[in-house]
């Protein structure tokens, strides 16, 4: 258990950290799987804008520290990729 003043700080401070980090992996996964059903069921135009609508939130996720840059690269481009084969 934390003894010192800054360490109980510390410990507030994660908690609220923890508690934005998941709501923002939440959003962002939610953004990813409108592409992903769209994909699934065929619907270019569709997925095409869940797509545009995607990758900024993708890109806000890296410059919040929350996912790792190559992590984003990555499955940014696969899902590019799936989308244009539809």
């Amino acid at each position: 258990m934390a003894n010192t003043p800054q360490a109980r700080k510390r410990i507030r401070r994660n908690d609220r950290r923890a508690e934005v980090n998941t709501a923002r992996m939440s959003r962002i996964r939610s953004f990813v799987k409108k592409v992903e059903s769209a994909c699934e069921a065929g619907n270019k135009d569709e997925a095409a804008a869940a797509l545009k609508a995607a990758q900024p939130e993708m890109a806000r996720g890296v410059a919040r520290g929350v996912m790792h840059k190559n992590t984003v690269a990555r499955k940014m481009s696969r899902l590019t990729k799936r989308v244009a084969a539809l």
